[in-house]
């Protein structure tokens, strides 16, 4: 007792008597990272910003985590395992000395939630460790729209002979080689564009692949956004023979297959807290809000997709090849936000799944669909306005014809075999749209699932799909089943709208009109306008010369004022850059 109140005195002495000399806007903890905003300083030529916890030390954090925006700077710290921490900001002169300073008040960091299929076998996906620091010898790359063709990077050979390698596309293709197995840590600073990446693979992907998927795959690298404003822009992520691989905090746009791809024998990867928007209309009619978000098939097993947000994305995840796989792909799927989206959250074909904790809210046409020999375990979910929530291929809803009354249907979303579903303790609020669920309490042969009334409970061996004959595999009561602790089904769409998707929310917030949005599945014109017309506001990093210029007209005049990222002016001809008025007259500034 008398420790714990020892410690109680040091972190409120921690936490208070903070002198708050410059503008701070606003500050927070969230998963292993933290941030502060904060106003520009005059006289300001550069900040240092730390992070310390408790009785610790302070850390600095890199200068490419400090950005600044039109009205405002802002620093990120990552990698920070669950605690109590402040950030401290300097702001010094060009003689390097502090002019001003300021700490935020205490700031509570969380963990992430590391279980799954993803981490079964001790593996880790990424380059981070399990308290969320990165694992040891990491390398950190910065990417930014303009320098991720001229970043540089050792990769070592066959031989251990280290060879330096300039742009990220050039850094990837010697990973892929599979002889470094170096952690590699990518940070994503604002938005990038599928015209400014000179690697994009196939006009449509970053390109994550190894070489074989034995000793040489591609392993421990983790693709990070910085902030709440890491965009990828025009692409997505394909992975190819890839191991403990880690995708997170970033907002995929207008991709042009689907946002992430995992194509072809990866295993152990790990794909959260990131924003999916709409893809780029395909061919197809199926496809006008692109192909699908997260496409996972081909051997490609003991994966994690968690705390996710997709907005009113069309086909979400299609999970196993068209033509079957050799064996079940074993995919978690936990805290999800199906923010309105229309099916496949997700659709299984040769899946065994584990589905935990996701908020279906308001999806127009259905939730999950099971096929050819999958087995799904569905438990402590929340569907809220769900025509139909879960489906099995060729018997109960996806065969019910209303008007006959009989189950004579070609089958609504799938003329596959069905797979067999296990339901616990799941929440069902329909209050505009007619439930459409039946159990094996309600039907003994035509069931959309069936429900257990304990995890624990085992389906029967002779229970199996009309269509298919699948018996369930009880998987998730058998002893090598990795541990979980679901949260209470009426916790879900809190816990899930807080924390699903990037820092914050991101920096493109959209709330659908439940009142509209709920059945309609057609194309928000609203949403897609803004995703179109989205415009980074990031200015630049700290110590980038080319794009830390803000400009701001002049009223009347056509010239433009422009500052630095310190928010000095600069005035024609005192800075070694170009810049262009309001009447697109030129300005070549001399060093």
């Amino acid at each position: 007792m008398k420790k714990l109140f020892v410690l109680s005195i040091a972190l409120t002495l921690f936490c208070t008597g903070n002198t708050f000399a410059m503008d701070i806007r606003k500050s927070s903890g969230n998963l292993e990272c933290a941030y502060v905003e904060w106003q520009t300083v005059s006289g300001a030529a550069r900040y240092n910003v730390y992070y310390e916890q408790t009785g610790g030390e302070k850390t600095k954090i890199d200068d490419k985590l400090i950005r600044r925006y039109p009205d405002y700077m802002r620093a990120d710290a990552l990698g920070l395992k669950a605690g109590v921490y402040r950030l401290t900001i300097e702001a010094l002169d060009e003689s390097g000395k502090t002019i001003d300073s300021a700490t935020t008040d205490c700031l509570d960091v969380k963990a992430n939630v590391r279980e799954g299929f993803a981490f079964t076998d001790g593996n880790v996906p990424g380059a981070y460790k399990m308290d969320g620091t990165p694992k040891d010898g990491a390398r950190i790359l910065y990417v930014t729209e303009n320098d991720i063709n001229k970043i540089t990077c050792e990769v070592k050979d066959k031989k251990g002979k280290a060879t330096t390698y300039t742009g990220l596309g050039d850094i990837l293709t010697a990973y892929s080689k599979g002889y470094d197995k170096t952690p590699l840590i990518i940070r994503v600073v604002g938005t990038i564009t599928d015209t400014g990446y000179a690697g994009i693979k196939d006009g449509n992907y970053l390109n994550l692949a190894g070489f074989n998927n034995k000793d040489r795959s591609l392993e421990n690298v983790t693709i990070e956004g910085v902030g709440n404003d890491a965009t990828l822009y025009g692409f997505g992520i394909t992975l190819k023979r890839t191991k403990n691989m880690e995708i997170k905090n970033l907002g995929i746009m207008l991709f042009g297959d689907d946002a992430v791809s995992l194509d072809t024998d990866n295993k152990h990867i790990w794909i959260h807290n990131t924003d999916f928007f709409y893809g780029k209309p395909g061919k197809d009619a199926d496809q006008v809000k692109g192909d699908g978000s997260i496409d996972i098939k081909y051997r490609s097993t003991d994966i994690t997709i968690s705390f996710n947000h997709f907005f009113d994305n069309g086909k979400v995840m299609g999970c196993g090849g068209a033509t079957g796989e050799d064996e079940n792909l074993r995919i978690t799927y936990h805290h999800n936000w199906f923010d309105h989206t229309d099916s496949r959250c997700p659709r299984l074909h040769f899946v065994t799944a584990h589905i935990y904790n996701n908020y279906y809210d308001g999806v127009s046409v259905y939730g999950i669909g099971n096929t050819s020999s999958s087995a799904a375990f569905v438990e402590r979910n929340y569907f809220r306005e769900v025509k139909r929530p879960m489906m099995i291929s060729g018997q109960g809803t996806d065969k019910y014809d209303e008007k006959t009354g009989t189950y004579t249907l070609k089958g609504t979303f799938s003329g596959q075999d069905g797979g067999m579903t296990k339901a616990f303790d799941n929440i069902f609020v329909n209050e505009k749209t007619k439930l459409k669920l039946v159990y094996q309490t309600d039907n003994a042969t035509q069931f959309d699932a069936y429900k257990v009334e304990s995890r624990e409970e085992k389906i029967p061996e002779d229970v199996k799909s009309v269509t298919g004959g699948c018996a369930y595999s009880n998987f998730d009561t058998a002893a090598d089943m990795y541990e979980s602790q679901p949260d209470a089904a009426t916790d879900v769409p809190e816990t899930v709208c807080m924390y699903a998707g990037r820092t914050e929310g991101g920096d493109l917030k959209w709330t659908f009109n439940n009142d509209t949005d709920d059945e309609d599945h057609n194309v928000n014109a609203e949403l897609k306008t803004a995703i179109v017309n989205y415009k980074p506001q990031l200015i630049g990093y700290q110590d980038s010369p080319t794009t830390s210029i803000n400009a701001t007209a002049i009223e009347g005049t056509g010239i433009q004022k422009y500052y630095d990222l310190t928010g000095r002016k600069i005035l024609p001809n005192t800075k070694g850059i170009i810049i262009v008025d309001n009447n697109k007259r030129r300005y070549k500034i001399l060093k």
